[in-house]
C-alpha cells in the first residue's frame, strides 16, 4: 500500500472492549486504514453497517466467537459484504473463517507483525472491487451453515488456548491449566505452576469455557475443577482451595462463590 491512495475504510467489531482497544491501538500505527467505527455489541454493528447513513466500509475486523451473534451471524444479517479480516482467541475456527474467503485470520493477542501481514495482503487487492464469493447467491445459506456448526460447537467448548511469547504463539491445552488469575491489568493461565500471558479477561474465559469444567472462586480467579485436591474451611467462613499440581498451590474462595463451589463439587 502507497500513500498515494487513499486510506482504506474499516469498521472493528469485538465484543471484548480490551481486544477492541488493543485492536484500535494497533491501526493508529499504519496511515493506510481509517477506523470509522467500532462497536462491541454485534447487534449494534449490523444496525450501524446496514445504516443508510454508514460510510462505505472497506474491510471488516471481526470476531467469531461473541454472546448473541457470532461473527458468521453477523455477516449473513449484512445488506453488503465487505472484506472480513477474523480476530479470535481459540485456533478451533480458522478453516470455517477461510471457508469465507475472508482476508486473513488473526489469533488474539493479536501482534503489530501479524496486523501489518494481513493489511498487506489487503493491499494487494487494491483497487477494493467486490470478488465474486460476494455476489454468489449461495453465500447466505453457507453463513447460515457456519453459524449453526458454531452454535453446535459450542457444546464441546474450546480444548486449548493461545499465550504468545515474543513472535511465537504457544497452544495450552486446557486439561493441563490449573486455573487462570488476574494480576496488574493481565491474565495468566497457569500450568504446573508456570504462568502464560493470554489476552482475555476472567469475566471472558469465565463466559467462553466450559462451565462444567471452569469455575469462577474470585473476582480474580478461575480453577480447574479436574485439579481441585483439597478443601480447606478456615474461620468465619473463609474457604481455600488445595491444587494437585507439583507446587500444592493455594487459592482463595471468595465468601460469595463459596456456595457455589460447595454445590459443583457436592458437598
Amino acid at each position: 500500500m502507497t500513500g498515494e491512495t487513499s486510506p482504506l475504510r474499516a469498521f472493528l467489531v469485538d465484543d471484548e472492549p480490551l481486544a477492541l482497544e488493543r485492536l484500535q491501538r494497533l491501526l493508529a500505527a499504519f496511515p493506510e486504514i481509517q477506523i470509522i467505527g467500532a462497536a462491541t455489541d454485534p447487534t449494534t454493528a449490523v444496525a450501524t453497517l446496514n445504516g443508510s447513513d454508514q460510510q462505505p466500509v472497506d474491510v471488516l475486523f471481526l470476531d467469531i466467537q461473541m454472546p448473541g451473534m457470532n461473527g458468521f451471524e453477523l455477516l449473513a444479517r449484512l445488506t453488503t459484504q465487505p472484506f472480513v479480516i477474523f480476530t479470535t482467541a481459540f485456533d478451533q475456527h480458522a478453516l470455517r473463517a477461510f471457508e469465507t474467503n475472508a482476508i486473513d485470520y488473526l489469533l488474539k493477542p493479536i501482534e503489530p507483525e501479524q496486523l501489518e501481514r494481513a493489511l498487506k495482503k489487503l493491499g494487494r487487492l487494491r483497487p477494493i472491487v467486490k470478488p465474486d464469493w460476494q455476489r454468489n447467491p449461495a453465500l447466505p445459506e453457507l453463513l447460515r451453515e457456519l453459524t449453526a456448526s458454531l452454535r453446535k460447537g459450542h457444546a464441546s467448548y474450546p480444548n486449548r488456548i493461545a499465550s504468545r511469547i515474543g513472535e511465537r504463539i504457544m497452544f495450552l491445552p486446557l486439561d493441563d491449566v490449573t486455573h487462570f488469575t488476574a494480576q496488574d491489568k493481565l491474565t495468566f493461565a497457569v500450568v504446573n505452576g508456570r504462568s502464560h500471558c493470554v489476552d482475555q479477561t476472567i469475566s471472558d474465559l469465565e463466559r467462553r469455557l466450559d462451565p462444567a469444567k471452569f469455575l469462577r472462586i474470585h473476582r480474580s480467579a478461575l480453577v480447574n475443577v479436574d485439579w481441585i485436591h483439597e478443601v480447606n474451611s478456615w474461620f468465619a467462613g473463609r474457604v481455600a482451595l488445595t491444587l494437585k499440581d507439583t507446587h500444592h498451590t493455594q487459592l482463595t474462595v471468595a465468601r460469595d462463590r463459596v456456595r457455589t463451589l460447595k454445590d459443583r463439587l457436592g458437598i
